[in-house]
């Protein structure tokens, strides 16, 4: 199995639990007691939710990334409501005729108070997951947990593989297309970057002007050949939309490789801004 694809299904089942806790707790509240249905509401809305998150909209990356920050947290506001009616309706009406309650009797159900503090409180549970998600997604693949759990909090040593790509002319092209355009070409083959990554247990370490730093845990790394998998995924990916970037910036992109690993010092550092450096001989070698 592909290791996004394991990646993407353990934070579904993530999702499920954490829904599923949320349902217990509101059920603790608003009822003062515990069944099996406060897992039959919290299951299906944390699926649902995860493959929208995970599978759907990544597909559609292109046009959401065009899309801003105001009309993305209204489509989905909008998208996520819809979402919740649709499977917490069905949930409701089968819940109540097994109960034993009248059909005639559903539709007041469906539209009281109760229904209507469900779906915002659902809405403020979506919030939390999209804003942890959106979270990790800034810091990188990975990152986050490593701030939750310390792993970095004291300066440790490790041994870690580095790989540095740079684009090929970077100084020519830029000068060709002009600043704003060359930014938003290497915005473009930085997404290109994405899928390898992932598919490589890969972390992007660093963007350093045309410059994008890749390390793995050796592990990780030696795993597959994944370190040296990478680069020709990216290559393969690039050579595909070739076409595409000539049409548009009028350059076919290439980029060249550094690779090395060795002993790094590892530390969590910053109050303001924090973040995970790398420190060592191996860095130095490898630019």
């Amino acid at each position: 199995m592909q290791p996004n694809l394991v990646r993407k299904l353990k934070t579904l089942a993530l999702i499920c639990i954490f829904t599923s806790f949320a349902g217990v707790i509101y059920q603790l509240i608003d009822e003062h007691s515990l069944t099996y249905s406060s897992v039959l509401f919290g299951l299906p809305l944390g699926a649902v939710f995860g493959l929208l998150e995970l599978f759907l909209f990544p597909k559609a990356e292109m046009r959401f990334r065009r899309w801003s920050f105001t009309k993305m947290l209204v489509f989905k506001t909008l998208l996520y409501t819809a979402v919740i009616y649709c499977v917490t309706v069905p949930v409701i009406i089968i819940l109540g005729l097994y109960q034993g309650h009248k059909i005639s009797e559903l539709p007041t159900v469906l539209s009281s108070v109760e229904q209507f503090v469900l779906v915002v409180y659902t809405l403020v549970i979506y919030a939390l997951l999209v804003f942890f998600l959106q979270i990790n997604h800034l810091l990188g693949e990975g990152i986050l947990w490593k701030f939750i759990w310390g792993k970095y909090h004291q300066p440790r040593e490790e041994e870690r593989i580095f790989m540095f790509l740079d684009m090929k002319s970077s100084t020519t092209i830029a000068e060709q297309l002009g600043h704003v355009r060359f930014y938003a070409l290497l915005n473009e083959l930085f997404h290109e970057i994405s899928y390898p990554v992932l598919q490589t247990k890969a972390e992007i370490y660093q963007y350093v002007g045309d410059e994008v730093v890749l390390t793995w845990e050796v592990q990780n790394g030696l795993e597959n050949s994944n370190c040296l998998k990478t680069f020709f995924m990216f290559q393969e990916r690039l050579k595909r939309n070739n076409e595409n970037y000539l049409k548009n910036f009028g350059v076919k992109p290439e980029f060249k490789a550094g690779l090395h690993f060795g002993k790094v010092i590892s530390a969590q550092i910053g109050d303001l801004k924090r973040e995970i450096v790398y420190n060592g001989d191996v860095l130095n070698t490898t630019a």
